[in-house]
């Protein structure tokens, strides 16, 4: 059985086996959270990821996808990059973010990790309604068989901790 706990704080400072990234689909970095990781884990996530887009993701990763790399500086094992998915009032795009978490969860379950922290994918610059993002990530951990022991969620504000922990009762 997964525990799922509720953090408000940087992602960068936890102490887990896997940090999960929000990335871009290129794999080089970013603003929020991506670019947050990539300059607490230092060089050593770049150089992963350009290894990843040199052999396997020419074309870089796809959405509702997931990989991991080392973490470099981090105090967690491995990175494990997702791209999420932009919002769209015109087109339901939930089944793309709930992969995000169940891809990164199945990664997870690949690298032998226990302990799993996850932002909230695709709410900054992709727009997706918070209240919505809480329910579509806390209820897809939920309902995924995993071998993870913790999955914490990791809010950057009070909002987003609101959001997150009403879906957690």
């Amino acid at each position: 059985m997964t525990t799922i706990t509720f953090v408000r704080g940087d992602i960068t400072k936890q102490h887990v086996d896997a940090i999960v990234n929000a990335a871009n689909s290129s794999l080089l970095g970013g603003g929020g959270v991506d670019g947050a990781i990539h300059r607490a884990g230092g060089p050593e996530i770049l150089s992963a990821c350009r290894d990843l887009r040199a052999s396997h993701y020419g074309k870089g990763l796809a959405t509702g996808r997931a990989v991991a790399t080392t973490a470099g500086r981090l105090q967690a094992r491995w990175v494990i990059h997702t791209v999420g998915p932009v919002f769209s009032r015109e087109e339901d795009r939930s089944d793309l973010l709930a992969s995000c978490y169940r891809e990164s969860l199945r990664v997870a379950d690949e690298l032998g990790a226990r302990t799993v922290a996850f932002p909230a994918i695709s709410t900054g610059i992709f727009r997706w309604p918070m209240d919505d993002a809480a329910r579509i990530a806390v209820e897809t951990v939920k309902t995924t068989d995993t071998s993870v022991e913790e999955v914490r969620f990791v809010l950057f504000d009070e909002a987003a901790y609101a959001a997150f922990t009403a879906q957690g009762h």
